[in-house]
């Protein structure tokens, strides 16, 4: 859509009897120029619900407050809800109004520290849980069309004088389910404060990332629905992920994708520190591509990418198991050790060993830990079960072997030529509530230890036990 601001607005008025010279003259060419480049670029986000995703049951701003609706009544049942950055017209009951209206604030409080740029705008939504209330006319057609879809829509506007956003407006469409009204309220953030939501892989997986923040809390809490389909599905490639030429709205599976490269990149601390300033780029139009931040360490967030994926689970901290690629491991020879401490509230841990397959090698461990919140701290030799016990796993060439529990008692025998990783036998979605550190030495064994034969598997770990809130 093509508009233009009132000219006062960019060329002072001049004096008609006044000469100009060549420069003044160049100057309002420029100018003009300019104007006619001033456009309003119309922006359209939607996002699609997974399907069974359950209903929810039926605070001034200094800031820019939306007026298309000022005077005119409201439908009888909808009501308006304002708080700090948010004007929502509902028929949803009070109470449950006034806590989605919490829960947005707490979002954007969240949103507007990790960008670095407080909302400079209040958020107009029309938050819709029962359709009939609203009579034919009070919703925008495409928020209807979406809204009937059972999903969510954000339509903005945003002014640019050439490649630079100078103004936007951003209104929300939205069913009254749990998550779409903080999915859709990310986008009118971006929208209103950037002027652009970035390319699709980011601002989806982003907004998606906005339904599910909490304070001081980034484990993993998606819904069952998504968390159940990322299980279950073959694994989809970062290059399908971040491909060009995908469009809003495609899908919530293709979603499901977005947000879990969104999340690792975003918590991962081996890549948290790019991706931010590499989203404000994408967000502001300048120089910055995943291929140009990341290219150099591909093939670690392809691992740690498949890695997260295939240990998912409500619970997982990204923080917690970012992978160790700075410490590089040793063989040793004679009567060497290697020596490692390993903190049991965290991931695979580099042992600091080489291991070489058919050596066997013996561990002494000082130190306790505890798993969870209750019980007494134990070492990893006293452990009564699995849990808590000293595990490893063989690296080699972004290559993990099976997992194996440690026998203190015999020592180990490596199976193949690896780098051994160490962690406190735990599942992967109770790990933020252990507490302490073992202290472990490695060397080689001085009796021989039994070498399993050719083809006998290696001990694996059994399924999770339950996760921090004992589900």
């Amino acid at each position: 859509m093509q508009t233009e601001l009132p000219k006062s607005q960019l060329i002072s008025n001049t004096s008609p009897s006044r000469q100009q010279s060549p420069v003044g003259i160049m100057l309002k060419l420029c100018l003009c120029v300019t104007l006619l480049c001033l456009t309003m670029i119309d922006r359209v986000v939607a996002q699609t619900s997974p399907p069974g995703e359950p209903k929810a049951k039926a605070a001034g701003k200094a800031a820019q407050t939306p007026d298309r609706n000022r005077g005119k009544p409201l439908p009888p049942g909808v009501r308006d809800y304002t708080s700090r950055n948010f004007l929502m017209h509902t028929d949803l009951p009070p109470e449950e109004a006034k806590e989605l209206l919490t829960r947005l604030e707490t979002m954007l409080t969240l949103i507007s520290k990790y960008w670095g740029k407080p909302n400079r705008a209040v958020i107009e939504m029309y938050v819709v849980k029962d359709l009939s209330v609203w009579p034919p006319g009070s919703i925008d057609g495409r928020g209807l069309q979406s809204i009937e879809a059972g999903a969510g829509v954000t339509l903005g506007q945003t002014a640019f004088i050439g490649n630079e956003a100078i103004d936007a407006k951003a209104v929300v469409y939205s069913v009254a389910d749990r998550g779409t009204p903080q999915h859709e309220a990310v986008h009118a953030y971006c929208q209103l404060n950037f002027g652009r939501t970035g390319p699709t892989w980011y601002s989806e997986g982003m907004a998606e990332m906005g339904q599910y923040w909490k304070e001081k809390d980034t484990s993993v809490a998606i819904h069952p629905v998504v968390f159940d389909y990322l299980k279950k599905s073959e694994l989809k490639s970062l290059d399908e992920i971040i491909a060009p030429g995908q469009t809003t709205g495609d899908s919530w599976e293709n979603y499901a994708w977005r947000w879990a490269l969104c999340h690792l990149l975003a918590n991962n601390t081996n890549y948290a520190a790019r991706f931010r300033p590499l989203g404000l780029s994408l967000l502001s139009s300048r120089p910055g591509s995943f291929e140009l931040t990341y290219g150099p360490s591909a093939r670690e967030i392809s691992f740690e990418y498949d890695f997260f994926l295939k240990h998912l689970e409500q619970g997982f901290r990204a923080d917690l198991c970012s992978w160790d690629w700075q410490t590089k491991p040793v063989t040793v020879k004679g009567t060497a050790t290697v020596q490692s401490k390993i903190d049991a509230k965290k991931g695979w841990q580099a042992s600091r060993l080489l291991a070489k397959a058919g050596e066997t090698y013996q561990f002494t461990t000082t130190g306790t830990w505890k798993t969870g919140t209750e019980g007494e701290a134990i070492s990893p030799a006293n452990a009564e079960s699995e849990t808590g016990r000293l595990a490893g796993v063989l690296f080699n060439d972004y290559e993990l072997s099976e997992p194996f529990l440690i026998d203190l008692t015999n020592g180990w025998t490596a199976p193949s030529d690896g780098a051994l990783y160490l962690r406190c036998h735990e599942g992967w979605g109770a790990l933020q509530d252990n507490t302490g550190t073992v202290a472990v030495k490695i060397k080689r064994a001085t009796e021989s230890v039994r070498t399993p034969s050719i083809g006998e598997p290696v001990e694996t770990l059994p399924a999770r036990k339950e996760n921090a809130a004992g589900k």
